[in-house]
């Protein structure tokens, strides 16, 4: 699918991504607003996110994106991009249900497609290197090309996870060619930390405990923890990944407390375990590698819960 095609007779377009959203959802968001604009000057093109970390500030663009207000809104086209399932668009949801026409861009597996038109690759490294597919690169100015080269990064890790192909790569390329400042991106986006998240951080790793025999690592952080320090959930990003860096660690679980026994539980794996295939069979997704899913219970209830299926998995794998 090109998305010239799908813009013509056009006049306004709503662009959405998932709550809580992160680099790739952002970097989608943004880069695609860029891309109509600068190309198709006369639709009217609204970006619909929850406020993003302002780590994304450094992105021309991030001062544009709206907040749902509950207003009511017709669009020609609505686009929800890096969004697996309907209910994750939030405030955005009814835009979608009144949009005269609606296409989903993703690359999770566990997405089934729930719009007009549904352009999903599993096999991609993120919704920014499926969106460079379907736009003419001569038409992507620089400023777009920051933002789907951010979550190009953001998605794989800086281009270390499974996921990174050879097409991710020429597809970077391609951005980088268009004279982005990629170090500092990186720098302030995906390296940098701030004290407290530090701090965190810190926690969390002194605390984690090894699981199924080392082959597997888990942390906790509560409400009450999160006060303490004065962090939001979006500054516990990148501690299941360190996590994951555990030599000898297979499956890293990162579980951090939303309410009274409910806690949202991040899961990442190297090699063997299909994290997504045990998200999904509580309700969440993702991809192979990398999921999430939003749990009740103790936490020793949930990591039992959990454990049992990535053990099962484990052992299928060794007697293979």
């Amino acid at each position: 699918m090109k998305l010239e095609k799908e813009l013509q007779g056009i006049r306004t377009v709503a662009i959405a991504g998932h709550i809580r959203p992160d680099g790739d959802s952002v970097g989608a968001c943004i880069g695609l607003m860029h891309y109509i604009r600068d190309n198709f000057a006369q639709i009217e093109t609204d970006v619909w996110l929850e406020q993003p970390d302002e780590k994304f500030a450094v992105l021309e663009g991030f001062e544009k994106i709206r907040r749902a207000d509950g207003e009511e809104r017709e669009y020609d086209l609505f686009l929800a991009l890096d969004c697996a399932v309907y209910d994750r668009l939030g405030g955005a949801k009814p835009y979608f249900d009144h949009a005269k026409k609606t296409i989903v861009i993703d690359h999770h597996v566990s997405n089934s497609g729930y719009a007009h038109i549904n352009e999903i690759d599993g096999d991609a490294s993120s919704t920014c290197e499926v969106l460079c597919r379907m736009m003419d690169p001569e038409k992507i100015s620089p400023k777009a090309a920051a933002a789907l080269y951010t979550g190009i990064a953001h998605d794989t890790g800086v281009f270390q996870y499974s996921a990174t192909s050879p097409e991710t790569m020429r597809m970077a390329a391609m951005l980088m060619e268009k004279g982005i400042p990629h170090t500092k991106i990186l720098e302030e986006t995906f390296y940098k930390k701030t004290y407290r998240q530090n701090q965190i951080l810190g926690k969390a790793l002194l605390e984690s405990m090894r699981i199924l025999d080392g082959r597997g690592i888990v942390s906790v952080v509560r409400r009450k923890e999160l006060a303490f320090f004065g962090v939001t959930p979006s500054d516990l990003d990148g501690i299941v990944s360190q996590l994951r860096m555990t030599e000898g660690v297979e499956v890293a679980i990162f579980l951090y407390e939303t309410d009274n026994l409910e806690y949202r539980v991040s899961l990442r794996s190297k090699e063997t375990v299909d994290v997504n295939e045990v998200a999904s069979y509580f309700g969440g997704g993702g991809h192979m590698r990398a999921a999430g899913v939003t749990m009740k219970g103790t936490f020793h209830d949930i990591v039992n819960n959990l454990t049992l299926h990535i053990e099962h998995q484990m052992m299928e794998r060794d007697e293979k």
